[in-house]
């Protein structure tokens, strides 16, 4: 599967969504709006780049889904190479990040509890209990 199919792949993922159009884009490839807003695109050879905000696209790189983009590195511009099929799930999630900033939606926080394991906290308490 050459890396143009993959911008398609993508898009034929993301166009499914509420409000979501696909069109060429004008550097070669396929750009996905919402409504008017650009929520990113896909050039030819493979490689997806979306604008997130500062803050998030630091985090996203540090987390190492994305890489800085290649010509606006201190932008809010991310990139995200495709090589194959296995990689369109990262991208379609990145997709759906944004998306889901540009809808309003908030993702839930994910929550860890202050007590990770209740089995080791049972046996460290009856451990400090007198005999």
């Amino acid at each position: 599967m050459g890396t143009t199919d993959l911008g398609q792949l993508v898009a034929g993922i993301v166009k499914q969504w509420d409000g979501v159009g696909v069109r060429p884009y004008r550097f070669g490839g396929v750009d996905v709006r919402l409504d008017h807003r650009e929520i990113g695109h896909v050039h030819l050879d493979g490689v997806a780049d979306l604008l997130m905000p500062v803050r998030l696209r630091r985090d996203l790189v540090a987390a190492g889904r994305a890489e800085p983009h290649r010509t606006q590195p201190h932008s809010g511009w991310i990139s995200f190479r495709m090589r194959s099929e296995h990689d369109v799930p990262a991208a379609v999630e990145l997709f759906r990040l944004n998306y889901e900033r540009l809808r309003g939606i908030v993702r839930p926080r994910p929550t860890t509890p202050i007590v990770t394991n209740p089995t080791m906290l049972a046996d460290r308490s009856a451990d400090d209990m007198p005999a």
